[in-house]
């Protein structure tokens, strides 16, 4: 017993040494950026996940309309859309052509805006729209729920049917929906105001989730025969607000299909 109590003063002495060093010979910071660095290795090694945005350039990413890649920029790590300069959508060039994913990011609204992610993005036919989409909704706090945390129907030619913060959507083989409440769903206090918040969608076949900080915020599912639904196309960061900025940052993708 004595033993082992000299061996634990002499080892806690050791690594107060080692402590002491440490600090004497860590330059500033240092100690930050490395838990900030822990921090960043779960996003790294999620299985399956693909980092598509390298946090320096635009590379692999297309504005539309042509002419706006202006309004996209890279600062601090984060692309940054600047409603002033631009409206309209930044695209993920990587892969064109996605139907099924899981997609993860982090987002921040410095002031007040209008934003979200666009899924299996295609031309719009009717031309009533730039692309057709499923649309993953992004605000600011206090922007309300059929914006923040809600899925929005870019489809003409067909109903763009309610699916709210907070709603659990089903729409059947006619094109009829049915709303019921998501428990213990996202919440507007579950939300960074001016702060960074993390985002996961997941999109399988007919089912389509969207959640914010870890909460579910909303999702729908539809049986609408096939040849009336999207199936693949592009994904989109979207700029709506002529006055707005918004922020993106961690981008991941998993290509399920």
């Amino acid at each position: 017993m004595k033993c082992t109590a000299r061996f634990s003063r002499h080892s806690a002495a050791a690594l107060a040494l080692v402590l002491a060093a440490t600090a004497m010979t860590c330059p500033p910071g240092c100690a930050t950026e490395a838990a900030d660095s822990a921090a960043e290795q779960p996003k790294q090694n999620e299985k399956g996940f693909l980092s598509i945005f390298d946090g320096k350039t635009l590379n692999g990413w297309e504005a539309t309309p042509v002419g706006t890649d202006n309004a996209w920029q890279v600062v601090d790590g984060a692309i940054v859309g600047t409603g002033k300069k631009a409206r309209g959508y930044l695209n993920y060039a990587g892969n064109k052509n996605i139907a099924d994913l899981e997609m993860k990011f982090s987002y921040r609204f410095p002031g007040k805006g209008n934003s979200g992610v666009s899924i299996r993005a295609i031309p719009d036919p009717t031309k009533k729209r730039n692309f057709q989409s499923y649309h993953a909704d992004l605000g600011q706090l206090g922007i309300g729920k059929q914006v923040l945390g809600a899925w929005d129907f870019h489809t003409p030619g067909r109903k763009e049917h309610r699916c709210f913060r907070g709603d659990r959507l089903v729409i059947d083989a006619n094109d009829q929906p049915q709303i019921t409440s998501v428990k213990n769903g996202l919440q507007a206090s579950d939300i960074h105001p001016g702060a960074w918040n993390d985002v996961h969608i997941i999109a399988r076949d007919n089912h389509f989730q969207l959640y914010i900080n870890g909460k579910l915020a909303s999702e729908f599912t539809e049986h609408l025969p096939r040849e009336k639904r999207l199936k693949r196309g592009l994904l989109q960061l979207q700029l709506h607000d002529p006055d707005m900025i918004v922020e993106f940052k961690d981008i991941r993708l998993k290509v399920l299909k």
